[in-house]
Formats: C-alpha cells, sequence, structure tokens
C-alpha cells in the first residue's frame, strides 16, 4: 500500500531509498527506507539533515516521516542482520565523521548494533534535536542493557515512537 501511494503521490524516483550508515564497529551498510523526498534530493548540496519544512519533501513523504512508516523496510536490514530492533540510530558517515571531532564520547555508541529504535527516540531526541542528548540517552542504554529495557523501549516505541514531533 505504501509502496503504491509513493509511486502516486511520491513523483518519479525510486519506492526505498537505500543510504549509507554505520553501525557496530564502525561498520558500514547499506539501510532500507521507503523513499520521503524528491528523487535525487542531495544532488546539490550533499548530506544534509531533514527540517521541520524542509521543501525537498514529497507530500505522501511528509505523512509517512510523521508516523514513522519510513521506516519499515528497515525489517529487512534486520533480518538480514546488520542492525537490530534496539540500539542506538544509525547515523551516515558523514556526520559520524563530523560527530566524532564534536563530542568525545560519540564512537562509544558504535560498541552495539544499531537498532530501528532507542532509548533516545522513545524519550524525544530523535530527528533534529540534540545530538548531545541523543549520545546521551544511547550511552545510557548501552551502559545499561538488559532483555527488560529493550522489551521497556519496543512496548514504548509502539506507544510514544509514532507521531511524535521532530520526525521530518
Amino acid at each position: 500500500m505504501i509502496a503504491v501511494l509513493i509511486r502516486l503521490y511520491g513523483g518519479r524516483g525510486p519506492i526505498l531509498l537505500r543510504q549509507e550508515r554505520m553501525t557496530l564497529d564502525g561498520r558500514t551498510f547499506e539501510i532500507h527506507k521507503f523513499r520521503t523526498m524528491i528523487d535525487e534530493a542531495e544532488k546539490h548540496t550533499g548530506p544534509v539533515f531533514a527540517t521541520s519544512d524542509d521543501p525537498r519533501r514529497t507530500s505522501i513523504g511528509a505523512k509517512l516521516r510523521k508516523y514513522n512508516l519510513d521506516e519499515l523496510p528497515q525489517l529487512l536490514n534486520v533480518f538480514k542482520g546488520d542492525m537490530s530492533l534496539v540500539g542506538p540510530r544509525p547515523e551516515r558517515p558523514p556526520f559520524v565523521a563530523q560527530f566524532k571531532e564534536r563530542i568525545p564520547q560519540y564512537m562509544r555508541r558504535h560498541r552495539v548494533k544499531s537498532g530501528i529504535t532507542g532509548w533516545a527516540q522513545v524519550n524525544g531526541w530523535r530527528g533534529n534535536t540534540s545530538i548531545e542528548k541523543r549520545i546521551e540517552f544511547d550511552l545510557y542504554y548501552i551502559e545499561n542493557w538488559s532483555l527488560r529495557l529493550d522489551a521497556k523501549i519496543l512496548i514504548l516505541t509502539l506507544f510514544r515512537g509514532f507521531g511524535q514531533k521532530h520526525a521530518y
């Protein structure tokens, strides 16, 4: 259903976006997401973060992002072993390079596999929010990991993760 909506209202371009991300031990992989922006959105700018009024978003893309439905194809990454259901969100290598220079503890988050959802995300630290706060919550998760914490994050994702602000 989502693929049909993207084809009808998402302009030309692929249905799935494939993008390089970084995970455990600094290893890179190709993440899968439903495309929410115009085709080749970063052709002239290079990697940039999305904003709340981003003109690159398609009409259907804004709705998919609002409810995090663009993230569903990442289940393929989980099945392939690239990601976990829970863990720090994977970041793009150009941003990792910036963050590791600015934030001394940043690379500690790569001691675990990246996840579709995480402690930072269910606590509102996602999208265009403070990277320092996201790292703080990611490190808390890593230092306090348990199956119980993973279960709590998955449950909170159902209640807090969909339709949260900062999902541009």
